[in-house]
C-alpha cells in the first residue's frame, strides 16, 4: 500500500480530533478526541516508515500505542473522579478551579 494515503487519512484523523476537542464541553467527548488524534498521529508514524522502506516508523508506533493505551486508563478514571465529586461532565463546570 502506498503511504500517502495512510499520511491524508490521519492528517484527516488528526484534524477532525483537534476540531471536537476545541468545539465540544463534555469531557468524555474530549477524552475521546484526544485518542482520535493519537490514531490520526499513528497512522502518519506508520505512513512515514513505509515512506522511507524502514520499521522505524511502526516501532515508533507501537509505542505511541502503549502510551495510548495508558493515558486511556488514567483519563478514564480522572473523568469518572471528577463525574463523582461534581456530578457533571460538563467541562465548564471545572474552568474555576479552587485552590
Amino acid at each position: 500500500m502506498a503511504p500517502q494515503p495512510l499520511m491524508v487519512i490521519g492528517a484527516v484523523l488528526f484534524g477532525l480530533g483537534v476540531i471536537g476537542f476545541l468545539t465540544r464541553r463534555n469531557l468524555i467527548i474530549m477524552f475521546l478526541c484526544t485518542e482520535v488524534m493519537f490514531q490520526g498521529v499513528l497512522l502518519n508514524l506508520v505512513g512515514m516508515g513505509a515512506l522511507h522502506a524502514n520499521l522505524q516508523g511502526q516501532v515508533f508506533a507501537l509505542f505511541v500505542l502503549v502510551i495510548a493505551a495508558v493515558e486511556a486508563g488514567l483519563g478514564l478514571a480522572i473523568v469518572v473522579l471528577l463525574y463523582r465529586r461534581k456530578g457533571t461532565l460538563d467541562a465548564e463546570a471545572w474552568s474555576a478551579l479552587q485552590g
